[in-house]
């Protein structure tokens, strides 16, 4: 067997121990200064494959904001939000005060850890010495689509400067933060993503970041916080080292049909309330369900059903999480439409800042 085969099988099954990890995490192997990878096969055509792709391009203009993130615990990614800035992920920053940081081709340069928010999973470390090269990386401004093709770029297993193809898969995901909470507005997609991987930057084809690399969940699935989430949390965590999500203090159903007969409903719409938390913005403000078999099964009944906040309808508990996180702050009011016994009806619920810690689904 060639001596080159022999040796990436046996990379492989080292490296298989780490795959069944959810978070994409961080790598804790040391420094070895490989080569960047190859794109994967995947590419749009072009006039000469000699040239290189759309991909190349994109990783030729990516790759110098493109950082190692080392904290002594672990390894991961991160890039260049602006002229003195670093985003990564927070479960790659940890608890760290310091981290090394090594721009790709270039020396290594001590970085201060700002700010953290375990709760949207990013971080921002302070870099000392930036290439003069280098340029920050700029985040879309519009969603993007399903079936796009983007480009995620990173250190997977300390492979400097690796690259991998994929699409979109599917938008306004919720996945799990180290916080215990949900991160809502995630993107999915199919592009390979690795433990190393975390903190680096989705790309699109122009060469602009639409999310920030988080976890994979399986051979096909990973995911990214939007660019629209990063863009909110990352200038709080350079000015004050935190930021505040604001908090309803309610748990919801989806209502199915089946929910929607035992309400008395003529068809599923809305958000049910299942339970509110004692003292929390919505203790007294929304009513909760009971729980009742109905059929033999056990079915929330009696509560209030949201059915829009600020005039936008409540479709999902995605579409609710979604609207917290990124249209609303601690102390806001919100004119929320309820169905109530029956009729609509529209309250006011006054925000505040989320707790710290939560294994439920609660907002």
């Amino acid at each position: 067997m060639p001596e080159e085969t022999s040796t990436r099988r046996r990379f492989l099954k080292a490296g298989s121990v780490t795959l069944t990890a959810a978070l994409a995490g961080c790598s804790n192997v040391s420094s070895s200064g490989t080569e960047p990878s190859q794109p994967e096969n995947r590419r749009p055509n072009t006039t000469s494959q000699t040239e290189g792709s759309e991909y190349t391009r994109v990783y030729r203009e990516t790759i110098p904001s493109v950082v190692l993130v080392d904290t002594g615990r672990g390894q991961g990614t991160g890039f260049l939000y602006d002229d003195s800035h670093v985003v990564t992920n927070a479960h790659v920053a940890g608890t760290a005060s310091e981290a090394q940081l090594r721009f790709h081709d270039g020396p290594w340069s001590d970085g201060t850890v700002l700010g953290t928010d375990f709760h949207s999973d990013l971080a921002v470390i302070s870099v000392d010495e930036v290439p003069e090269s280098t340029e920050p990386l700029s985040f879309v401004r519009t969603s993007p689509v399903i079936g796009q093709e983007v480009v995620a770029i990173g250190n997977p297993y300390n492979l400097d400067g690796t690259v991998t193809s994929g699409i979109v898969s599917g938008l306004d995901r919720l996945i799990p933060s180290p916080a215990g909470y949900q991160i809502p507005d995630a993107i999915q997609t199919d592009a390979a993503v690795n433990p190393g991987n975390s903190g680096g930057p989705l790309m699109s084809l122009d060469g602009r970041v639409i999310g920030v690399v988080n976890s994979k969940r399986g051979d096909n699935i990973a995911f990214g916080i939007s660019a629209a989430l990063t863009r909110r949390v990352v200038p709080e965590l350079i000015e004050t080292g935190e930021y505040e999500h604001a908090y309803m203090g309610v748990s919801l159903q989806n209502v199915t049909p089946a929910v929607a007969e035992a309400n008395g409903m003529s068809e599923p719409r809305g958000l049910l309330v299942v339970q509110t938390v004692r003292g929390g913005p919505a203790d007294g403000v929304l009513r909760p369900s009971d729980i009742e078999f109905v059929n033999g099964v056990r079915v929330p009944v009696g509560g209030d059903v949201i059915l829009a906040i600020g005039g936008e309808p409540m479709r999902s508990f995605e579409d609710l999480a979604s609207y917290l996180a990124l249209r609303t702050r601690p102390g806001d009011t919100l004119e929320v439409t309820v169905l109530r016994d029956g009729t609509e009806q529209t309250i006011e619920l006054t925000l505040v800042s989320r707790p710290e810690q939560s294994q439920s689904p609660l907002r």
